[in-house]
């Protein structure tokens, strides 16, 4: 039985009817039929499993046969990673990575050295798009959840609130303090940050915003990594460390 996130689709009197890009991919891509048995998961992780009852032009309904109760939340370290935007498709593989890893959310800005900006009307295209990748990374993966995505501005902008325990920064520039030794700090914290530059890395303004946003710069000591990769290392190490990998 195929499985799918019903995002803004409604539920009700126990039947589901999806539009949009939902609809396009259930019945336009997947061609999916009448008579389909399928799992639709909602936004509070409720599973409601039924029968595709009808495919219309613009629409199509699920008649629910089981509706599950909502899963508890999912507990454990709460990961934050702010990326500054890469170019191409690199993004798309930090979200799907970042979601098998069990990160809490991305927020994505745009660096000084950000070849790719998202302004006006991009921004709420590419906001669908990395909604559908951590989504459907998040079913494939069995989570209940996916993380959340935002899109930001400046990393000045996007830090100015963080509330995390932990914040860390990933910096080129600094030399003393490692990863291991910031760690050591803290025993189990709840929730980190972590800031990632874009494939220039940070310029020393936005360095500096960081710094005053108690930002802790460390050094991954003689490895430089790429930026799609930076975010997926730490958050790896994040996890096993305090996490529940392993």
């Amino acid at each position: 039985m195929r499985s799918f996130f019903l995002g803004d689709n409604p539920v009700s009197d126990g039947e589901a009817t999806v539009t949009g890009e939902l609809y396009r991919h259930m019945a336009r891509v997947l061609r999916l039929k009448q008579g389909t048995e399928v799992e639709l998961v909602d936004n509070d992780g409720r599973r409601h499993s039924g029968v595709i009852e009808e495919v219309g032009a613009k629409s199509l309904t699920v008649r629910i046969a089981v509706t599950s109760a909502a899963p508890a939340p999912e507990t454990g370290l709460r990961i934050t990673l702010y990326q500054g935007l890469p170019k191409g498709d690199k993004l798309d593989l930090i979200l799907q990575k970042c979601t098998e890893l069990g990160i809490a959310e991305v927020v994505t800005f745009d660096g000084a050295r950000s070849v790719v900006k998202l302004r006006g009307e991009k921004t709420a295209v590419k906001q669908a798009r990395f909604e559908k990748i951590v989504q459907e990374a998040a079913r494939q993966c069995g989570r209940n959840s996916a993380p959340q995505v935002a899109i930001g501005g400046s990393l000045k902008e996007v830090l100015r609130d963080a509330p995390q325990t932990v914040k860390l920064l990933l910096w080129e520039g600094e030399e003393k303090t490692t990863l291991r030794q910031c760690m050591e700090r803290y025993k189990a914290p709840e929730s980190v940050a972590v800031v990632v530059g874009p494939e220039g890395g940070l310029s020393p303004e936005e360095v500096a915003a960081a710094l005053a946003c108690g930002f802790t710069p460390v050094t991954l000591g003689k490895r430089i990594l790429r930026t799609e990769t930076a975010g997926l290392a730490l958050v790896s190490i994040l996890q096993f460390h305090w996490g529940d990998l392993g």
